[in-house]
């Protein structure tokens, strides 16, 4: 049982065969990774060569076996979906309350981590709307239907802490007339169960190189911030709070308009 746990833990950082370091965008990790990650004089004085600081990022196996990782791939990968096929997400605009509706909107979003995030953000905003409410006070006020801080820490969470092994099932993203629901796949892991899920303070990470590559980019706060930040948001904006469905495959978090 120790094994498997430990196993689990390090799943982002394991080689995947038959990947090459052709499969990864060098100059993105050296150019863009790298100066986030390091100091510019510790990286300025830095020699080593480009294996030697992509095995130090845990983007490579190592040095000798230079064969790109889960982390890599999802960083800086070429095509990650290519590799890890449930790597992307599927964003759909339903003109209404169910699946069964008609879809107004549609998008595959894939690609490294950093771009489906800021694609997947992008759609989420062109969606959104702004309320005026011109009755409750002297002054107008206006709110968003949903407030973007909430959306992008909610979808930022699933890509983070979803499963990316043996599934080829998305981050999905369906947004209806009367709320969003976005699902991802893997249930909670280690320290969060069914019953503390969402509750402040409790946190762990089924990808904990991820999580930390994802602070490099500017992609998430610090540690186990990224619900209550969203139910914060919610609140400030007068919308209702996350509601959740935690599973033992999956987890459905869904937003109401305000």
């Amino acid at each position: 049982m120790q094994e498997d746990r430990h196993t689990a833990w390090r799943y982002d950082t394991k080689p995947v065969s038959g990947a090459t370091l052709a499969d990864l965008h060098l100059r993105i990790f050296e150019e863009e990774y790298l100066p986030a990650a390091v100091a510019p004089d510790v990286l300025a004085d830095n020699d080593r060569t480009v294996e030697q600081r992509l095995a130090a990022c845990k983007m490579i196996a190592s040095v000798d076996d230079p064969v790109p990782t889960v982390l890599g791939l999802l960083i800086v990968g070429r095509q990650p979906r290519e590799w890890l096929p449930g790597a992307y997400v599927q964003f759909v605009r339903f003109l209404g309350d169910g699946p069964g509706d008609e879809i107004g909107d549609a998008l595959l979003v894939d690609g490294s981590v950093g771009a489906v995030v800021r694609r997947t953000e992008e759609k989420l905003q062109a969606h959104n709307r702004i309320a005026v409410d011109l009755t409750s006070g002297p002054v107008e006020r206006r709110r968003e239907q949903y407030p973007l801080a909430a959306l992008q820490q909610v979808v930022r969470n699933a890509l983070l802490h979803r499963t990316y092994e043996a599934t080829h099932s998305p981050v999905r993203v369906s947004w209806f007339d009367d709320r969003i629901e976005v699902i991802s796949p893997g249930g909670p892991f280690g320290a969060v169960t069914p019953e503390r899920f969402g509750q402040p303070g409790v946190t762990d990470y089924r990808n904990p190189n991820l999580a930390a590559a994802l602070r490099v980019l500017g992609l998430t706060q610090r540690y186990g911030a990224g619900l209550p930040l969203a139910q914060r948001a919610l609140q400030q904006n007068g919308s209702p709070p996350l509601e959740f469905e935690v599973s033992a495959t999956f987890i459905r978090v869904v937003l109401r308009p305000v």
